[in-house]
């Protein structure tokens, strides 16, 4: 794995947490890389929005506020919504059945109380239905959006009652897709989105600060 791809897997994962510093020297010699390419990989998760640099202090993990994170999220409902809508008129039958195989797999690994890997076939739905959209300029924000945003996606499942009605809202999503329904596509997208922002904020995620 790259260091880029080592450092991303690491603050997703928390294992380096918010607020961290991070030392070119000891990330280095832990990913066994050079120092250029940590520089290169502090640089680029920068960019996607992961990482701060503070003057005389060097580069850290970014915190976010409870803010910033509703807003990522809306972002993404007005964008995601819209790809939706453009995945209904455009995907191909073999695009709706993969789309259908995803949801049949989460909804088996929420019967069997696996949240974690829910979580994670439910972060592959999102992108391929905005792979399937076509939508590129939806497709690339997002993709910078839910990075920032993944370190949270699993926590929301643990509000009380949520796991299963995001059961239900990305059933609605598919069904909307599959059958050629721009219109419920985009609805239940933004539905789903908005349901996500209610169950941030009821968990209150310790990694959110509140502004």
């Amino acid at each position: 794995m790259s260091a880029y791809g080592a450092l991303h897997t690491a603050i997703v994962a928390g294992e380096l947490s918010p607020g961290e510093r991070l030392v070119e020297e000891e990330l280095a010699e832990r990913l066994g890389v050079s120092r250029g390419a940590v520089r290169e990989a502090i640089l680029r998760l920068g960019h996607d929005g992961l990482v701060v640099r503070e003057r005389n202090r060097g580069a850290r993990v970014r915190r976010f506020t409870l803010d910033e994170a509703i807003e990522i999220l809306e972002a993404r409902a007005a964008l995601e919504s819209l790809a939706a809508g453009y995945a209904a008129l455009r995907r191909t039958e073999d695009e709706a059945r993969e789309l259908e195989a995803l949801a049949n797999e989460m909804r088996a690994l929420h019967a069997d109380g696996e949240l974690l890997a829910m979580s994670e076939r439910n972060a592959v739905m999102h992108r391929r239905i905005l792979e399937v959209s076509a939508h590129r300029v939806s497709r690339d924000i997002c993709a910078r959006l839910n990075s920032q945003m993944v370190r949270f996606q699993f926590r929301t499942v643990l509000a009380p009652g949520r796991s299963d009605r995001s059961m239900a809202e990305h059933q609605r999503i598919v069904e909307a897709i599959s059958a050629g329904d721009r219109l419920g596509a985009e609805a239940a997208m933004r539905e789903h989105l908005t349901n996500v922002s209610a169950a941030l904020v009821e968990i209150a995620a310790p990694d959110l600060i509140r502004a």
